[in-house]
């Protein structure tokens, strides 16, 4: 294990997870950094590959490693953040990469603006192809609670936030499979504006079969999840209530009613009493 740099100013997390063909890339991403003062966590969440290999490696005295047993993207965020010590904090999922400026210029945009949190455009690429994200992804600016609710807004390989704001908003829901960047970029949302560098820093790879999207069924579950947690624990203005009661019953009717197509009633009543523990009532999935 190497030691961690004294006192940097922005600490990275990579997690990763069976991830060989791509870590050192993103690795590589990191260290090519115009900013100087910074660390990198990579986190081995139990990798079966060549991972072990890859950061044996790896000498970089701004590199730490650490390894647990497989525990999901959740869990092994909030180990790395929780050994690093950075004033700020940034995350790099191991299957992207970033620009070598993206920390200089969105360090500088966020301490210019006042910002807690912000994020950058990105490039995306799908099965080996540049493509453009649809209008409903595009990332808006300021106090983005509002459209947040419907579908994640915040990508995690751009962001920076502020070690305020993680203590504020954090940690991930290790309790959540999938949607745990949802789950949490709700909670920063509610107590800060998100600011959004207008640059492509980072490039976004999808559609490989390992990727944790392409493998999970039925994403809106725990959106579902987060959302019922949300409704449960936040302090929420009348506002915000109504507008994440009203994202619970779509998501949550809709939910219901593909699992009572599929003869799936024990999964709809749980998800019905759920939902009413959070004040929402869908409805009673086997009466009617």
């Amino acid at each position: 294990m190497h030691k961690i740099a004294a006192s940097p100013l922005i600490s990275v997390i990579i997690p990763t997870y069976n991830r060989a063909g791509t870590l050192r890339r993103a690795m590589d991403s990191v260290l090519r950094q115009t900013h100087p003062n910074l660390e990198l966590v990579v986190v081995d969440d139990g990798s079966e590959d060549a991972t072990g290999e890859i950061v044996s490696g790896i000498s970089d005295p701004r590199v730490t490693v650490l390894a647990q047993p497989h525990q999901g993207v959740a869990a092994a965020r909030n180990t790395g953040i929780s050994a690093a010590s950075g004033e700020y904090i940034a995350l790099l999922d191991s299957d992207d990469t970033w620009e070598p400026d993206k920390l200089t210029a969105q360090l500088a945009f966020t301490r210019n603006g006042g910002w807690e949190i912000t994020q950058t455009e990105e490039v995306w690429i799908r099965n080996g192809r540049r493509v453009n994200p649809g209008m409903r992804h595009r990332k808006p600016s300021g106090w983005i609670f509002a459209p947040s609710l419907e579908l994640c807004l915040v990508s995690p390989s751009s962001v920076l936030i502020s070690r305020a704001c993680w203590e504020a908003a954090g940690p991930f829901d290790s309790r959540l499979v999938a949607c745990e960047d949802y789950d949490l970029w709700l909670r920063c949302a509610l107590r800060y504006p998100v600011g959004l560098v207008p640059r492509k820093l980072v490039t976004r790879y999808a559609g490989h079969p390992d990727q944790l999207s392409a493998r999970i069924i039925g994403l809106d579950l725990y959106r579902i999840m987060s959302l019922c947690t949300l409704l449960c624990t936040e302090e929420l203005s009348p506002e915000q209530r109504s507008l994440a009661e009203y994202q619970l019953g779509l998501k949550g009717r809709r939910y219901v009613q593909g699992c009572l197509k599929r003869a799936k009633d024990e999964e709809a009543r749980r998800i019905v009493n759920m939902a009413s523990r959070a004040g929402v009532d869908l409805f009673d999935p086997v009466s009617g």
